[in-house]
């Protein structure tokens, strides 16, 4: 399944401003002012000059916050976005509720205590951004994430993502009966998505500190309907780095 770009030179657009140089842009920006966002339970606060903030909207970071500020523009920082500016990008400095900077172990340890699978969440969501993704939540379709080639506003999401972790028991529940599998697929199919699964592969990392998730590997999957109509010959596979799977299904 290509991309689905929404209007005539979309494509042309994301071509000529790719979403590299845009990260990029953003780190320097980020960097250059020193930038701080406020913790607040399991978000982040970021004041941002207009600058910024188009380069956040364009990089696709955050949710903007209306406020009566006229020269100021709020935004809310989900935890793997957050982490993944402070920690990846080195660009962005958080504080506590007290103003103190945080340093990474401190960071890493309230985003766990707020989220126990976060370890997981956060090298799913590295991994996609790394490969210069739009990484957003798929709490809409009943997923953890949607991947975007460019920007929402040119291209619809491609990928509807879940994340499992090898050897928890809790967090792989979900498509473990061929019921869940033929309801997740018929959704997908039903938005026009390719279900996209990550598992994460700690190779017998434990989880106190965020320098182990370097040793993490990453295991794509994706999870396509085969239809009786179709001949299998032309069935698609979307290829990955570490893993080719297709499971399909019948009606």
């Amino acid at each position: 399944m290509g991309p689905r770009w929404k209007g005539k030179g979309s494509a042309a657009k994301a071509l000529g401003d790719p979403m590299s140089k845009i990260v990029s842009q953003l780190q320097s920006s980020l960097i250059q002012s020193d930038a701080k966002a406020l913790l607040s339970g399991s978000n982040m606060l970021l004041v941002t000059d207009s600058l910024q903030a188009d380069l956040l909207n364009r990089a696709c970071f955050g949710v903007p916050i209306t406020s009566s500020e006229k020269y100021k523009q709020w935004f809310q920082l989900g935890m793997e976005e957050a982490f993944y500016l402070s920690h990846s990008l080195k660009c962005l400095k958080i504080l506590n509720k007290d103003e103190c900077l945080m340093n990474d172990q401190q960071l890493w340890q309230h985003m766990k205590s707020k989220k126990p699978t976060f370890p997981d969440f956060y090298k799913a969501y590295s991994h996609l951004r790394a490969k210069n993704w739009v990484v957003m939540s798929g709490v809409r379709y009943g997923v953890d994430f949607v991947a975007y080639r460019h920007h929402p506003a040119l291209v619809h999401s491609e990928f509807a993502v879940l994340v499992f972790s090898e050897g928890d028991g809790v967090a792989n529940e979900r498509l473990r009966v061929w019921s869940d599998i033929h309801c997740t697929t018929r959704l997908c199919s039903g938005v026009v998505k390719t279900l996209l699964v990550l598992e994460i592969n700690k190779n017998g990392h434990d989880v106190d500190s965020p320098s182990c998730v370097e040793e993490y590997n990453v295991i794509e999957y994706t999870i396509t309907r085969w239809l009786p109509e179709r001949c299998r010959e032309d069935h698609n596979v979307v290829k990955s780095e570490s893993c080719n799977c297709t499971i399909s299904e019948t009606e």
